[in-house]
């Protein structure tokens, strides 16, 4: 009968070739697209889910909203106020959805799961088609 192998034995090496670069968000890039989710934010986003403080419960109450750059990503994120006594803060930061930059005027969409994790729903769209899933698309809006 042969003998077994150990499971330290069972294993190799295995060639990990290195990730590609992401590519670098033009500066010109930035602005544009900064400046065209502000406009969404104040005309649609805030009128629709910024409503006046409730006084009757403990529960969280979304407060401002707002876009930021983080590296290759543009995040729509808001930010939540905490009225309860027994809250570790009084308020916190929810990014709700991301738009990262793959390539010229191309963004892959993507919206934060229960879970704590980024899934993409849509990749390869145009600024205008993200503008527009953004208006459109309840599962990248805030609740």
């Amino acid at each position: 009968m042969p003998k077994r192998k150990s499971s330290k034995e069972q294993f190799g090496w295995v060639y990990d070739p290195p990730k590609p670069k992401k590519p670098k968000v033009p500066d010109a890039t930035k602005a544009l697209v900064q400046e065209k989710f502000d406009e969404l934010i104040e005309t649609f986003y805030k009128p629709t889910y910024i409503k006046p403080p409730p006084t009757d419960n403990d529960f969280n109450y979304l407060v401002d909203l707002y876009g930021k750059w983080y590296r290759n990503y543009f995040y729509i994120c808001g930010t939540y106020n905490c009225p309860s006594p027994r809250a570790i803060s009084p308020s916190f930061e929810c990014r709700f959805s991301r738009f990262e930059y793959v390539g010229s005027d191309a963004f892959d969409m993507a919206y934060m799961r229960h879970t704590g994790q980024w899934l993409t729903l849509m990749q390869g769209l145009t600024l205008e088609e993200c503008l527009h899933e953004a208006r459109t698309n309840p599962t990248v809006q805030p609740c």
